[in-house]
């Protein structure tokens, strides 16, 4: 049996970035690994067949491999911000986040790979959510409540990928509340911390751990 949760991550991975997030938030240590995901580990995909990141794997060898369920798990695991109260709202946004804006997201991102629109329609499509988040806003730093929750971390590594197809675009739009409350998570000691570059894991190797 594992002495702590294993973790199959990938760094620039927005779902894989949420639960980092809300894992280091929550002070519970992981072994990680980090995966390329060109040449997946078979030990990810023989526990987890869609072979995506993040997958947990629990020391009682129970799997999740959805991020919204390990953020879920997290939360309720060890909650020393009192984030339960915020569980609702963020599965709510994550809901439109992942089912409706990141299936735009992909299509602006990759335009090219998505011909029957173009780039300016693919990347139009998008600001609904943009404007959804630009108003919840309003009044507030964060999404749940006067201080970061689990709702904003689980929301901006997609709106940061948004921002970085087209950085000067992302600027010139009319969210101001939108673009402060990303430039406080970029500049956040907590994004720092969960972008560490490790190499990609492989068996054998020495283990390493997050946080």
């Amino acid at each position: 049996m594992n002495e702590f949760p294993i973790l199959y991550s990938f760094r620039r991975c927005p779902y894989a970035m949420r639960a980092r997030l809300v894992l280091l938030s929550c002070q519970i240590k992981c072994e990680l690994r980090e995966v390329v995901l060109r040449n997946k580990p078979q030990q990810m995909v023989n526990i987890s067949p869609k072979a995506t990141v993040p997958v947990l794997e629990l020391v009682d060898g129970v799997i999740i491999d959805e991020s919204c369920d390990i953020i879920i798990w997290a939360v309720k695991k060890n909650d020393p911000n009192q984030w339960q109260p915020h569980l609702k709202e963020m599965e709510e946004l994550v809901k439109i986040n992942d089912n409706q804006f990141k299936i735009h997201l992909d299509k602006y991102k990759y335009s090219s790979q998505n011909p029957e629109l173009t780039k300016d329609v693919h990347r139009e499509n998008c600001n609904f959510y943009l404007k959804l988040i630009n108003e919840k806003l309003k009044g507030s730093n964060f999404l749940s409540a006067d201080k970061q929750t689990v709702t904003d971390l689980s929301i901006f590594p997609f709106i940061r990928q948004f921002a970085f197809v087209d950085k000067d675009y992302f600027d010139k739009l009319p969210y101001p509340h939108l673009q402060k409350w990303l430039q406080y998570h970029l500049q956040s000691e907590l994004f720092q911390n969960i972008m560490t570059k490790y190499d990609p894991w492989h068996e054998g190797q020495d283990i390493i751990y997050f946080p």
